[in-house]
């Protein structure tokens, strides 16, 4: 009956545990476990009977997909300023890093402000990113 539940499992993995998907596991497990035990009566090995139940049950595919609709959806506005959190954050690294080779081998030139000026621009243009995909949001 193991390999059943490890069956049952590798259907419902990509599957949002919900209250309703939990149900519907423990149905189908317990279908199966059912028509095993039916299978064995009428003379058949455990691992035939498994085997055949397995077949038995068919494709999932319909059912997969009813239960998928409950997936959360991250909204593109959320993911968006995310991005821009991240690009901020890479930014300042970035600069930091090349702020300390400038200072640490050429203290007299203050050669970091170019680059900082072309890194800049990645969290800007995240930043108005954002702006457009709340904009859509909002209308």
């Amino acid at each position: 009956m193991i390999t059943i539940k490890k069956h049952i499992d590798q259907l419902f993995n990509d599957i949002p545990v919900t209250e309703e998907s939990l149900l519907m596991k423990e149905e189908i497990l317990q279908s199966l476990e059912d028509k095993v035990d039916v299978l064995m009566v009428q003379g058949k090995s455990e691992e035939d009977a498994i085997n055949k139940a397995i077949v038995e049950l068919g494709d999932l595919t319909d059912l997969r997909e009813e239960l998928a609709e409950y997936r959360v959806k991250i909204p593109k506005s959320y993911l968006a300023w995310t991005h821009f959190q991240f690009s901020l954050i890479g930014a300042a690294l970035i600069i930091g890093l090349l702020l300390f080779i400038n200072i640490y081998y050429t203290p007299h030139v203050l050669w970091v402000i170019f680059p900082a000026f072309g890194i800049v621009w990645w969290p800007l243009a995240m930043y108005f990113r954002c702006l457009r995909l709340q904009g859509r949001a909002l209308n």
